[in-house]
């Protein structure tokens, strides 16, 4: 396999990975809601380490397919913005996953069970790297629809609407948070929101590792 290639499998890697590890574990985990909590509270309580690995790993890998991205776009699209970012935007949400691994976020909604919910320095850089992934995973589809499209307008539409569902989901789940916090609602789907954005910015990542193989093997043949 090609340098390239392998790089692009990356991206395609942690698509898998990140949210499937995810939702696996916080089905099983006892006390954990999938509809209530949000992903990161996976990284305290028991089995948190398995999700400091799994963020870990997932950002080092899209590091690697912010790298291979770089390369592509060389061959499959003309320079540019969209060219120059795409990958910037991509290296800043594989960055940010691997902070909110190694930082672990604050108890909140109940979990981990009989933890005092406080507000610590920890919690608030897990919460900003928390807010540059979801800004990266929104933006980038809209950076590279067009980069990507190979002719195709479904991949524009695909693309758009991918960047514009985890902006609505995720903004949908702070508010949510908010609600439940402050007692107006309980339990809200805060977590169901959270896992939906990040469900919806992985699958575009998968959808984009696999173009670009298919792209890059194109121009290469």
């Amino acid at each position: 396999m090609r340098p390239t290639t392998i790089l692009l499998t990356c991206g395609i890697a942690a698509g898998v990975l990140v949210p499937a590890l995810i939702l696996t574990d916080g089905a099983t985990r006892p006390r954990y809601s999938l509809w209530h909590h949000g992903a990161s509270q996976l990284g305290t309580g028991q089995r948190g380490w398995l999700q400091t690995v799994n963020f870990v790993i997932g950002g080092l890998l899209l590091l690697a397919f912010a790298a291979g991205l770089r390369r592509a776009l060389r061959h499959t699209a003309p320079s540019g913005r969209a060219t120059a970012w795409g990958p910037i935007l991509l290296a800043a949400a594989g960055l940010a996953l691997v902070v909110a691994g190694i930082v672990p976020t604050d108890p909140a909604l109940g979990y981990p069970p009989g933890k005092p919910e406080v507000i610590t320095a920890a919690g608030r850089v897990h919460g900003l790297a928390g807010l540059v992934l979801f800004a990266a995973l929104a933006a980038t589809p809209f950076v590279l629809a067009r980069s990507l499209r190979g002719g195709s307008r479904r991949w524009v539409t695909y693309s758009r609407w991918s960047g514009a569902l985890v902006i609505a989901f995720a903004i949908a789940a702070g508010i949510a948070f908010r609600l439940d916090v402050q007692g107006v609602l309980r339990p809200a789907p805060a977590g169901l929101l959270e896992h939906a954005a990040l469900l919806v910015g992985f699958a575009w990542i998968i959808a984009a590792g696999l173009r670009l193989r298919s792209l890059n093997t194109v121009v290469q043949m």
